[in-house]
Order: C-alpha cells, then sequence, then structure tokens
C-alpha cells in the first residue's frame, strides 16, 4: 500500500494508530513482564520466606527442647525442674502449631523428605527426653546424664542437620526466585528498550514519510501555501509563486496554475469588457442616430400622407365637376336637338359653331391626353409611395407633377365652358337660320353627343383614379403607423445599450480590482470613451398643408 495516495487524515489516523498499537503492545507485554516478577517476589516473601521462617522457628524450638531436657538433667531442685518441664512442654505446643503450618506449605518431594527426617529425629529426640526425664524423677542422676551425653546430643545434632539441610533447600528455592525474578527484569528491561527503539524508528519513518508526501503535495510550507492563496484571493493575481523544478502535481503548482489561468481569464474578460463597452457605445449612437431618422421620416411620411389626402380630394372635386359637365353636355344635346327645325337659317352661324366643335374637340383630346398622364403619374405616385423609405423625395416630384396636370386640366375644361356658351350664343343668333342648317345641327348633335361620352369616360376616369388615390393614401398612413413603431423600437433600442454600456462599465470596474502581471495588462486596453448620444425627438404630429386648395381652380 503507497501511502501517499491516503489523504492526510487518513494517513495520520493510520500514523497514530501503529504508534497507539505499539504503545499498547509495550504496556500490555510490561504488564505481563511485571506480572511475572510480581509472582516471583509474591513467592518469595509469601512462601518461601514464611516456610524459611517456619524452619527457623521449628529449629529454635528444637534447641529450646533440647536445652530444657538438659537442664531438667543438670537440675536438683524439684520447682525449678517443674517450671522447666512447662517450658519444655511450650516448646513443644510451638513446634507442632508451627511444623503443621509448614507441613502444609511443603510442596516439593524434597521438602516432604526433609520434614520426615526432621519428624523422625525429633520422635527420636522426644523419647530420649522423655527416658532422661524419667531417669531424673526416679533419681538416677548419672544413667540421665549419660543418656543426655550419648543419645541426646547425637540425635540432637542429626536433628539440627535436617533443619539445616531444609533451610538450604528453601534458601535455595528463594535464590532461585530471586534469579527467575531478575531474569524477567532483564527481559522485560530489554524488551522494552527493544519496542521503544522499534516504535522511535517506526514513528520517525511513519513522521518522515508523511511530512515528506504532505510537503511534496503542498509544494512547500502550508503557511506560504496559505499566504498565497489570501493574496490571490485578495485580487493579486501577479503574486510570485516559487515552484520546485520538476513539480507538476503539488497544490502550489495548481495555486500558480490556478493563478496563471485566472490572470488569463480575467484579462480576457476585460478585453471582453472593452469591447462590450465600445460596441454597446456605437450601437446606443448608431440606435439614436437610427432614431432621429426614423422620426424625421415619419414626419415627413405623415406630411406626405396629408399632401395625398388633399390631392384625393382635389381629384375628387375634378371627378364631380366633370359629372356635371356630362350632365351639361347631355342637355346640351337635346336642347340643340329641340333647335334642330330653325338650324337652317342658321348656316353661316353654323359654320361658325362647327369651327368651334372642333375647337372643342381638339381641347378635348387634349383633355384625355392629360387625363392619361394623370392615370399614369397616378401609378407612378403609388410605386414612390412604396419606396418612402427614400424620404418621399420622388412622390414630391409626381405629386408635382399630378397638380401641373390638373391645372391644365381645369384650364381646358374652362376653355371647353367658353366655347360652349360661345356655340350657344350663335345657335341663339342662327335659331332663324335653324331651317337651312338642319342637316348641320345633326351634326352638332351628334358631336355633343361625343363629347358627353368622352366627358362620361373622364368622370369615370376621375373616379378610378380618386380610388386609387384613396388606397395610396391608406397605405401611408398603415406606414405612418409602422413608422412610428419603428421610431418607438428604435428608442428602446437605444435605451437597452445604453444600459448594456452601463452595466459593461460596471463589469470592467470589478475586473479592475485584480492584479495581474505585465503580459496580462498588455492583453487589456482603456475603455473608450462613451459616445455622445442625440437627444431622440418626438414624432412630429400631422399637420395640414397651406398650400393646396387654394392653388387649385374649379374644374
Amino acid at each position: 500500500m503507497n501511502i501517499n495516495k491516503l489523504g492526510v487524515g487518513k494517513r495520520l489516523a493510520l500514523a497514530f494508530s501503529i504508534m497507539l498499537v505499539i504503545m499498547v503492545g509495550m504496556a500490555v507485554g510490561s504488564l505481563a513482564r511485571m506480572a511475572t516478577i510480581q509472582g516471583k517476589l509474591d513467592r518469595i516473601v509469601s512462601h518461601d520466606n514464611v516456610k524459611l521462617g517456619m524452619i527457623m522457628e521449628i529449629r529454635q524450638s528444637v534447641m529450646n527442647a533440647i536445652m530444657n531436657g538438659r537442664n531438667i538433667a543438670l537440675m536438683h531442685d524439684p520447682a525449678e525442674i517443674e517450671a522447666e518441664n512447662k517450658r519444655l512442654a511450650a516448646n513443644r505446643a510451638v513446634y507442632a502449631d508451627t511444623f503443621k503450618r509448614l507441613e502444609a506449605l511443603a510442596t516439593t518431594p524434597e521438602e516432604k523428605a526433609a520434614l520426615d527426617k526432621i519428624t523422625a529425629s525429633r520422635a527420636a529426640a522426644v523419647d530420649v527426653v522423655t527416658k532422661m526425664t524419667t531417669l531424673v524423677k526416679a533419681g538416677e542422676r548419672e544413667a540421665s546424664n549419660r543418656v543426655l551425653l550419648l543419645e541426646l546430643q547425637p540425635l540432637q545434632a542429626k536433628t539440627i542437620e535436617a533443619m539445616d539441610a531444609m533451610v538450604k533447600h528453601e534458601e535455595g528455592l528463594v535464590a532461585e526466585a530471586a534469579r527467575e525474578a531478575g531474569a524477567a527484569h532483564e527481559a522485560a528491561r530489554v524488551q522494552t528498550a527493544l519496542i521503544t527503539l522499534g516504535a522511535l524508528a517506526i514513528g520517525a519513518l511513519l513522521a518522515w514519510t508523511i511530512t515528506r508526501g504532505l510537503l511534496r503535495q503542498l509544494g512547500g510550507e502550508p503557511l506560504y501555501a496559505a499566504t498565497i492563496a489570501e493574496q490571490i484571493a485578495q485580487g493579486a493575481l501577479n503574486v510570485p509563486i516559487a515552484v520546485r523544478e520538476g513539480d507538476t502535481g503539488s497544490l502550489l503548482f495548481a495555486l500558480r496554475t490556478m493563478r496563471d489561468n485566472l490572470a488569463s481569464l480575467v484579462g480576457q474578460v476585460r478585453v471582453a469588457t472593452d469591447s462590450i463597452a465600445q460596441a454597446s457605445a456605437e450601437v446606443a449612437g448608431g440606435s439614436a442616430d437610427l432614431s432621429s431618422r426614423t422620426e424625421s421620416q415619419a414626419g415627413t411620411l405623415e406630411e406626405t400622407a396629408s399632401s395625398m389626402e388633399e390631392l384625393t380630394a382635389t381629384v375628387k372635386h375634378n371627378a364631380d365637376n366633370a359629372a356635371q359637365a356630362d350632365t351639361l353636355a347631355r342637355a346640351a344635346s337635346k336642347v340643340a336637338e329641340r333647335g334642330g327645325s330653325v338650324v337652317l337659317d342658321v348656316v353661316g352661324t353654323m359654320g361658325a359653331i362647327n369651327h368651334s366643335s372642333k375647337k372643342i374637340v381638339d381641347i378635348i383630346g387634349v383633355i384625355d391626353g392629360i387625363a392619361f398622364q394623370t392615370n399614369i403619374l397616378a401609378l407612378n405616385a403609388a410605386v414612390e409611395a412604396a419606396r418612402a423609405g427614400e424620404q418621399g423625395r420622388g412622390f414630391a416630384v409626381v405629386a408635382s407633377e399630378v397638380r401641373n396636370l390638373a391645372q391644365r386640366s381645369a384650364a381646358a375644361a374652362k376653355e371647353i365652358k367658353g366655347l360652349i356658351a360661345d356655340s350657344v350664343d350663335k345657335v341663339d343668333a342662327g335659331s332663324k337660320l335653324v331651317d337651312e342648317a338642319g342637316s348641320t345641327m345633326h351634326e352638332i348633335v351628334d358631336s355633343i353627343r361625343q363629347v358627353a361620352t368622352l366627358v362620361k369616360g373622364i368622370t369615370v376616369a376621375s373616379g378610378e383614379q380618386s380610388r386609387g388615390i384613396e388606397q395610396i393614401n391608406v397605405a401611408l398612413i398603415e406606414m405612418d403607423g409602422v413608422t412610428q413603431q419603428n421610431a418607438a423600437l428604435v428608442e428602446e433600442a437605444a435605451a437597452a445599450a445604453q444600459a448594456m454600456q452601463q452595466q459593461a462599465g460596471a463589469l470592467a470596474q470589478l475586473v479592475s480590482v485584480f492584479q495581474l502581471g505585465n503580459e496580462t495588462k498588455a492583453l487589456g486596453r482603456a475603455v473608450s470613451p462613451q459616445r455622445q448620444l442625440p437627444a431622440v425627438k418626438a414624432a412630429p404630429a400631422r399637420k395640414a398643408v397651406a398650400a393646396g386648395a387654394d392653388s387649385w381652380e374649379e374644374f
């Protein structure tokens, strides 16, 4: 397992866990060794030393009993002998109690064999002492002394020897337990030292491995990395970051990469912000100019629509006049028919009337040509109206031509009216000669009928012309509404562009908090000054054209 692939928390947890396991192992081993030493010491203190003390107490009681027996053999006073017997009985009681307790503690075969020897020697010594005291009571002092010297002293030496052997055996057990305790202590000391050295080595290895891995991942001291991160957080993207050669995966390398990427990004954002600010200023200026031109065009279009309305009224008025002329022509034809019987007498006058009629025909031809041209110009006016985007200049020319032709039509109509009146006068003057000019009068009637037909045609054409101009006027009104809507949209676009320019300026101010290096500063450029936007004028109200009806002459 590669410890450098683990997280920091897992690394530290693993290191502390290993050290804790080692410490627990040291504690368990030390406790086990201490328990062993404690067992050895407990055995020495509470078992071996107790047995040794009991053996010494038994030895002392045996020695005292032998001394009591010897004293009894040597004493002559009965009271002293009785007191010595009591002391002998007390020593025997101490021996019996101590021996009983020692016998309960004896566990090894050597201890039991030594106790058997002591028991046998004591029994023999007790018998000898009893025999000696009996001889003393019998008054046989010499026999008692011989028993003391020949029998009791050898038994005393034998009993003491057995006890000394057991004392040596117990002392050997104590020494063995002491040696085992010392060996356990030495082993515990060596084990603790080895485990401690191992723990130190493992701890040092873990510390070196973890520290080395952390420093490799961090790329330097944590305080240095924290200082760098804090400076970057405060906008200092030109802070230098020292990275070891070949380091491509540490935190400091990542911080330097992040700094470089942020600096590049902020530089690009500054460039984009400046471009947006400049573009929005240009868009706002263009929108303002377009709005101004759109408003001006809307005003011109409204004026054109007003002129078309006046032209429509004038053409309609001409059509009405043509209809009246048609009615008059029909009435004149009827009058001429009624006067056909008297026109024979006015041949000369009818000749003049014929001449005038020819002029009327010519004038009517002129009127017909004018009407035809008027129709063509009206069509051209419709085309020019469709091109209102050119601000109606072509349409103004067409409207002027229509006006001139209308004036010529009015003049011709006046001349026709005068000629007709002259013809009527001449007809009245030559009424007496109607009979002679009958045939001529029939021709005049036919001519008047033709004139009526032509006038009727003019009336029909004028009506169609009036309806076409009305349609043109409706289209102009619709175009005026659309132009007004376009002007409003252009105003909104100009306001949006100006707001975008302000937002771009605010964004540039926010981005300016970051401090870039020289290589990234070169990417940015100053924000261009805001273009002064012209004031947007409201669309002019539709106004009537002053010149108009006054310049038109009645048809």
